[in-house]
């Protein structure tokens, strides 16, 4: 049998094309919208060919990557929570501290990304494509959030019974509505967004049923 043939170095490139498409075709979706990119724009964006575009997924799997990316800062389908800045935050000893450090996170991570979940949404009412894909990354985050809760109750700030509402509450509050209601729409400046999110965070069990 012929063994394969593992390069570091194309492994590499081919990562690296992979970012320049995807970072492509994030700013072409913010900018124009979903229904209205094509794979030929992609490509001229990214200065690569179509069939270099094709290799890297169809347009929705590249739209659910632009998130991923610009929220995260990788992609795949593990949980935010195995990242090393949510592990280093879940582990801070002090539950204030952990809490304004996840919040700095969340004002990065959705000032990066909101503008991509708008695309997103948008694009769901039309594609069932990316309604699929769009709902299989909602069940992820509802993942995270309900392990978020779970930290919550090892912190002793919710009570077991509160589990389920409180990862429910945690997906509204930490999400991209929030962040475009108050910071786009109203004009918030992001130390007013930061203050009402640790206030919200600090007392969660106050917002649960």
């Amino acid at each position: 049998m012929p063994r394969s043939y593992h390069s570091p170095q194309r492994q590499a490139e081919a990562a690296a094309t992979r970012a320049t498409i995807v970072e492509a075709a994030a700013r072409l979706f913010i900018r124009d919208g979903y229904v209205a990119t094509s794979i030929k724009a992609i490509a001229a964006e990214a200065g690569v060919s179509v069939p270099t575009v094709h290799l890297n997924g169809p347009k929705h799997a590249l739209l659910i990557a632009a998130f991923e990316r610009t929220f995260a800062g990788d992609e795949g389908r593990h949980s935010l929570t195995e990242r090393p800045e949510l592990v280093s935050i879940m582990s801070e000893s002090d539950t204030d501290t952990a809490i304004a450090r996840y919040v700095d996170f969340l004002i990065d991570a959705n000032r990066r990304a909101a503008a991509i979940v708008r695309a997103m949404l948008a694009a769901a009412d039309s594609d069932d494509q990316v309604r699929a894909a769009y709902l299989d990354l909602e069940m992820r985050r509802h993942r995270d959030m309900t392990i978020a809760a779970g930290w919550f109750l090892q912190r002793g700030r919710i009570r077991v019974d509160q589990l389920a509402d409180a990862a429910d509450v945690l997906g509204l509050l930490t999400g991209a509505d929030p962040w475009t209601h108050l910071i786009v729409v109203r004009g918030w400046d992001i130390a007013a967004y930061r203050s009402w999110l640790i206030a919200q965070l600090t007392r969660l069990s106050d917002n649960l049923a």
